[in-house]
């Protein structure tokens, strides 16, 4: 069976045309879904695009296994190109793919409980089946690449097998990995084979360029996670305003209409992609990307370079791409939602209107902020407007808006500024330490390995953003805490840590770093009974490399915290000294562990 052909995809969609995008108005014009998609996709990207489907669900599955279900999936698409009004033509994509899952033989000897799945009913069944995904699993062998002096031959004399194996590896690899950026790293790849297999020493070339790829990969799949956790956590509503100031800081010389006409299309698009529904997502992200290229001169001039790349890489691209120049005549928004005397009467006749078109102002003139701060200021702004509407005299009581908004700001500036300055100033080994004791204290309940990654990731997050220049400082360090604490939550959800963490997790979007930044000692925490052994040392602590001595003495630091969570800064500094000092003296003596015995 033939599988992924790049060329045939790039060329699919060249000539393709905008419209509607909503998926209930569309579907509504087709019988079929599977027969819509089989002719807008044809046979070559159908094939790939199923194939990445059931290697998603089904990743402890062999190629040959799914080749099979691919196939009985493809010649029903086929059939109802030919006959729409066929009995099984006019079932959803989820019923028919699921159907096929239901039916492997013996489901249940390679996925256990997964196979209770199937006694649901849609759309049940398939969150059970979502529910089962492994990210990065351990059962599942890394893609291995054929040696170097043979793998130019093999990619030249079988290029449509060998890259649907590379395709269908990163799928069961990645199983929240969307269709669209697989078959995009799929092209990243092919370029990268052309461009090595001329230079002398093509291992050399491949390591470095598959290195950068599968950088690529773990960072998108990271983000694309993080947006379908949003969207599932809290809503549609929450999603599309924060993609809603993403997009108005993106491309602030778009009309707001336009900004609004592809927030639906985006909106619409995670949806399908989070829910599994490949074939949708691959369709309506290839026709969203088609109608910006379209309208470049509406949306900007940052991705032109994007439109000129195959369909395939195009959209990765424009995700990718600068924020376009804002305008330079844009009038201060106080005078229309400040000065104005007839606030009030705009904002009640139209509440969520006013507000979305607040957000897009505000975000098209300031690219400097997080679009978390963003939605801060709006939520501001909504609370004083609900206070002051139902005065008697509105105008005087909002006249203040701008002071109360500025504290958001400000309050945000200053955490950044601090935790830059900390870091600058008492580098990262310092920084780490000084991350740990605040969360420990937060959360005492999280294992000591959790709360070492957790403060690792943030010390990275710190690494990244504070060497930008001052106006990317904000969106950056915010954006990624937000990722970092969408997993702390994630897992929270599954093994609860404590009252203060699960507030902050599921009060609000927008207010979640704020609430983590102000949260205190868990004062409900009872701590351990005092374990000798956890502070027990041996030569370890002189022999060992200076990272894994340096793991150890972090590790120690949480369990003391851990013990008495209430210790000043001052009194864990002594501590911290008297350590230091343990140490130096007894790796110097002949008796190691005697001497650490008496100190």
């Amino acid at each position: 069976m033939k599988w992924v052909t790049l060329i045939s995809f790039i060329f699919l969609f060249s000539s393709a045309t905008s419209r509607n995008l909503q998926r209930v108005a569309r579907d509504s014009e087709h019988k079929s879904e599977i027969a819509h998609h089989y002719n807008d996709l044809k046979e070559e990207t159908f094939k790939a695009v199923t194939m990445i489907t059931f290697a998603q669900y089904l990743q402890r599955c062999s190629y040959d296994g799914l080749s099979k279900l691919v196939k009985d999936v493809v010649d029903l698409a086929q059939k109802c190109v030919a006959n729409e009004d066929a009995p099984e033509c006019t079932k959803s994509l989820h019923s028919i793919f699921l159907d096929e899952i239901c039916q492997v033989e013996k489901l249940r000897d390679s996925y256990g409980a997964m196979a209770d799945c199937c006694s649901k009913a849609d759309p049940e069944r398939n969150e059970c089946f979502l529910s089962f995904k492994v990210p990065q699993p351990d059962f599942v062998q890394p893609y291995q690449r054929p040696a170097s002096d043979v793998i130019c031959k093999e990619y030249q004399d079988n290029r449509v097998p060998f890259l649907g194996y590379f395709v269908y590896t990163v799928a069961r690899r990645n199983p929240f990995l969307y269709a669209p950026t697989i078959l995009g790293l799929a092209a990243d790849y092919e370029h990268a084979l052309q461009s090595c297999c001329a230079e002398a020493d093509v291992g050399a070339c491949l390591d470095e360029k598959a290195t950068a790829i599968k950088e690529k990969a773990k960072k998108i799949s990271v983000k694309q996670q993080y947006s379908c956790g949003i969207l599932k956590k809290f809503g549609e509503r929450t999603f599309k305003a924060n993609k809603l100031a993403r997009l108005s800081q993106k491309y602030p010389k778009a009309p707001f209409s336009e900004i609004l006409k592809i927030l639906g299309d985006i909106k619409g698009i995670y949806k399908e992609c989070c829910e599994g529904d490949m074939l949708e997502c691959m369709d309506d992200r290839a026709e969203l990307v088609t109608y910006m290229c379209s309208k470049q001169d509406v949306f900007s001039s940052k991705i032109k370079h994007c439109c000129e790349k195959p369909v395939v890489e195009r959209s990765q691209c424009i995700i990718e791409a600068e924020f376009d120049d804002k305008p330079e005549d844009l009038p201060s928004l106080v005078e229309k939602y400040v000065q104005e005397k007839e606030v009030c009467k705009s904002y009640e006749a139209g509440h969520d209107e006013f507000l979305s078109e607040f957000v897009y102002e505000y975000s098209r003139r300031h690219p400097e902020f997080s679009t978390q701060l963003i939605l801060r200021i709006t939520k501001g702004y909504e609370t004083l407007l609900d206070k002051c509407c139902k005065t008697d005299n509105p105008a005087e009581c909002y006249g203040n808006a701008v002071e109360e908004l500025n504290k958001h700001i400000q309050e945000t500036q200053d955490v950044v500024k601090t935790n830059c300055e900390i870091l600058t100033s008492r580098g990262e080994a310092d920084f780490l330490k000084a991350l740990l004791i605040r969360y420990t204290k937060k959360m005492p309940q999280v294992s000591t390995d959790t709360l070492l990654e957790i403060g690792k990731k943030m010390t990275a997050v710190g690494t990244k953003c504070c060497q930008l220049p001052e106006d990317r400082r904000l969106p950056c360090s915010e954006g990624y805490l937000s990722i970092v604490i969408q997993d702390m939550c994630r897992r929270q959800e599954t093994t609860p840590v404590n009252d203060n963490v699960s507030h902050c997790c599921s009060d609000s979007y927008a207010y979640r770093r704020p609430c983590f930044t102000a949260m205190g000692v868990d004062t409900k925490y009872v701590p351990p009974a005092f374990d000798p052994e956890m502070f027990s040392f041996d030569e370890k602590l002189c022999t060992a490399p200076p990272a894994e001595q340096e793991l150890g003495q972090m590790k120690l630091l949480i369990n003391l915290i851990k013990r008495k969570p209430q210790m000043t800064e001052e009194q864990i500094k002594t501590i911290a000294d008297g350590f230091t000092a343990m140490v130096d003296k007894c790796c110097k003596q002949s008796d190691i562990e005697t001497c650490f015995g008496e100190e």
